[in-house]
């Protein structure tokens, strides 16, 4: 377990910057850069931009200095690096694609949608989260639902379109949304099926004969069955999206969602979201339960 720093070489704002990374977690990088006094906003992902000001000091509090490449190595070893795809301009290239494929005479709604998902004030609910509920689906996807995917695959874009934190409010009106936009565009039924199935992510829990609907929850929820660093990711993030929220009002909420999902049974209603993400999921949540039940 280490905290590494690479020379400072990248320009921007008038200075050079250094990257900031964990060999092993999320959580120790956290807690390296809190302690350091380095704000949130410099994190990026997977690691923090710190100017070439900080450099020697952070030195000084146990960062290890290595060359770029060595740094670069190590993230990829220690799992917690993000990839290409999942960033800026390659992220966007890849959800336009997908949009593309989906309605391609309504480029201008996919941006329009998308640019939704990039609003500043967002942190988990983010393009990331999207493409991460889109893949899911490409895993969950079987011959049987063609003629329901491109209900599902509208919810998933529509499901968090509007999101300012307020849970049950924002699915309402994300669904307004869909409704509004894709009235005129798609088939009426399709219309309907999209609304249903966005407001159906208020409680994730879909009826046993609900395919379409086991489909949108299992790939929102599938989040919670990723790798610990993934994991780990998934909760600073949402952390970061709540930091209004005084520490013991933000940990009485979480307990309450974890609580929740855990209630779940099962948690994954399809047979390939439970053979995927069940297990891990169980144990990212007990283990982030317990960790909040700490004083």
């Amino acid at each position: 377990m280490a905290v590494l720093i690479d020379p400072p070489s990248w320009p921007a704002h008038g200075t050079v910057f250094s990257h900031l990374v964990s060999t092993s977690s999320l959580e120790e990088l956290h807690a390296f850069a809190a302690a350091a006094g380095i704000p949130h906003r410099a994190f990026d992902e997977d690691h923090y931009d710190v100017p070439a000001r900080r450099y020697r000091e952070l030195v000084e509090q146990g960062a290890l200095e290595v060359s770029g490449t060595e740094l670069v190595r190590a993230l990829i070893a220690s799992g917690l690096r993000v990839p290409a795809r999942r960033r800026g301009p390659k992220l966007r290239a890849a959800l336009l694609s997908r949009w593309a494929s989906l309605l391609p005479e309504d480029p201008d709604l996919g941006g329009e949608v998308l640019g939704r998902w990039g609003e500043p004030h967002r942190r988990y609910h983010t393009p990331v989260h999207l493409l991460a509920v889109l893949e899911a689906l490409d895993q969950l996807f079987e011959p049987a639902d063609e003629p329901r995917r491109m209900a599902v695959l509208l919810s998933a874009w529509f499901h968090d379109a509007v999101y300012e934190g307020a849970a049950g409010k924002d699915e309402q009106a994300s669904a307004a949304l869909a409704v509004e936009r894709l009235t005129g565009r798609v088939d009426d039924a399709v219309v309907r099926e999209v609304e249903r199935l966005v407001l159906l992510t208020v409680g994730h829990d879909p009826r046993p004969e609900d395919r379409a609907g086991q489909l949108l929850c299992d790939a929102d929820l599938s989040v919670l069955g990723g790798p610990p660093e993934d994991y780990a990711r998934y909760t600073a993030a949402v952390r970061a999206e709540y930091a209004h929220i005084p520490d013991e009002a933000f940990i009485a909420g979480r307990r309450s969602v974890l609580q929740r999902l855990l209630a779940l049974d099962p948690l994954y209603r399809t047979g390939r979201g439970q053979a995927l993400w069940a297990d891990r999921a169980g144990t990212n949540m007990a283990l982030e339960l317990a960790s909040l039940a700490r004083p």
